[in-house]
């Protein structure tokens, strides 16, 4: 019963963030709109949220690539003035590289910063339905 309790108050401190709470409610495409914003500014948004997601254990990897490293060389490519981004990551322990342009390495960072912690407040309604017997058929 008492680890029970502990889990719980673990949880309701997860879920009590407030950068999850901001990131739920903002508009992802407003505010990643690389043409609207900026890359540099869309950038700031995901070194914003990214540490929170780190954090909390919910960062988006995609290809092999975790949203850190988007972030990092999408930064050093903005300083650079450079228009591609060219990200290097380790798949099983083989050096890999994957070049993106620069705007869309800069949209996918904050679309995978913000996402990350918006899909944690989203759980805290939808877990329930995952479980056998509560709406989904299996």
């Amino acid at each position: 019963m008492r680890k029970l309790a502990l889990v719980t108050a673990f949880c309701a401190g997860l879920f009590a963030n407030n950068l999850v709470d901001e990131a739920a409610k903002l508009d992802v495409k407003k505010v990643c709109d690389v043409k609207a914003n900026g890359a540099a500014k869309v950038l700031e948004v995901a070194k914003k949220f990214n540490p929170e997601a780190v954090k909390l254990g919910v960062e988006f990897t995609r290809l092999g690539i975790s949203n850190r490293a988007y972030i990092k060389y999408t930064e050093e490519a903005i300083k650079a003035k450079k228009k591609e981004v060219v990200i290097k990551y380790k798949v099983k322990g083989e050096e890999k590289t994957k070049k993106f342009p620069t705007d869309f390495a800069a949209w996918r960072a904050c679309v995978f910063a913000i996402r990350a912690l918006a899909q944690v407040k989203e759980a805290e309604k939808t877990w329930r339905l995952a479980i056998p017997g509560d709406g989904f058929k299996y």
